[in-house]
């Protein structure tokens, strides 16, 4: 597997771990719809949050975070249309981003409504 890959499912596990923590449920990871994927759908008593995981091993080039093109934005909305109609979720929904560095030390930052629809 690629050294990337193997990075990106470590921090996709660093965020699942965070969001139990802070008291989230996890719904389901790596959730598909046509060539779309949500990383992390989690639930707390108040909300559905469609989760985007973005990791790096250094933020050399910037925060993770700003590599969420509107474009990517577009395609995570368009996923999570459809759950909501699949599934009929009726919570309140939020697009939030988990960014992830490992060096020089690791560093996650959970933006709660990063964006919306």
């Amino acid at each position: 597997m690629a050294e990337h890959n193997t990075l990106g499912e470590q921090g996709e596990a660093a965020a699942v771990a965070y969001l139990i923590q802070h008291g989230y449920t996890i719904i389901k990871r790596n959730w598909r719809y046509r060539h779309e994927e949500i990383d992390i759908i989690a639930e707390t008593a108040d909300h559905l949050a469609f989760v985007e995981v973005k990791t790096r091993s250094s933020s050399s080039y910037g925060s993770p975070s700003e590599f969420i093109t509107k474009s990517k934005q577009k395609h995570l909305i368009s996923a999570a249309n459809a759950y909501v109609e699949k599934y009929g979720v009726e919570k309140d929904v939020q697009f939030d981003v988990i960014s992830i560095t490992f060096n020089p030390q690791f560093r996650l930052d959970h933006i709660r409504e990063a964006f919306f629809p």
